[in-house]
């Protein structure tokens, strides 16, 4: 958890009014959150801290690289997002569930916000649901070898299926039809 450290802003000593916040992403940032769909990436995050007397309002504009595998061929590959992303932060005395996802309740006591865990769900939400090295957005081709390896282990199975239509009992119950 040190690795997320710097991403816990203390807001208390801040005057009213914009900050801003600028943090670099990589491995260790993924590391840090077990099971990530994201192993590896080289991001910049640009953070503005609205500060007023009821509420905070945080920007987020990140941008870079994520490392992903391709479900195609395997190969890793680069993929880049940009997101820009607000969440608001409002104070009560009591730590009340809000119904709005873009609401935090933060009690009036906390003197700090931990941002790590809103910019990993941003970075999550950002990647794309069918992972391929094609639709990156860059040069990279998938592997002609493995695509080659996957096309004859496919053509291999139905070869096997149709031996095992060849079994007597499943020809006695076709002969019921």
């Amino acid at each position: 958890m040190k690795a997320l450290k710097q991403f816990s802003i203390p807001f208390t000593g801040l005057k009213l009014g914009k900050h801003q916040f600028d943090f670099e992403i990589d491995k260790s940032f993924f590391d840090a959150f077990e099971y990530s769909l994201v192993k590896d990436g080289a991001l910049k995050v640009v953070l503005e801290l609205d500060k007023q007397e009821t509420m905070l309002i945080l920007t987020f504009h990140i941008w870079g690289t994520i490392q992903l595998n391709c479900d195609k061929c395997l190969a890793e590959f680069g993929q880049p997002i940009e997101i820009k992303e607000r969440q608001i932060v409002k104070f009560a005395e009591d730590e009340l569930e809000s119904d709005d996802l873009e609401i935090i309740v933060l009690n009036r006591k906390e003197s700090e916000i931990d941002v790590s865990e809103m910019i990993y769900e941003f970075i999550n939400v950002a990647i794309p649901y069918i992972n391929n090295c094609e639709q990156a957005g860059t040069d990279q081709k998938c592997d002609p070898e493995m695509l080659a390896t996957l096309e004859k282990l496919a053509s291999g199975n139905v070869e096997k299926e149709e031996e095992q239509n060849d079994d007597p009992r499943w020809e006695a119950l076709k002969k019921l039809k």
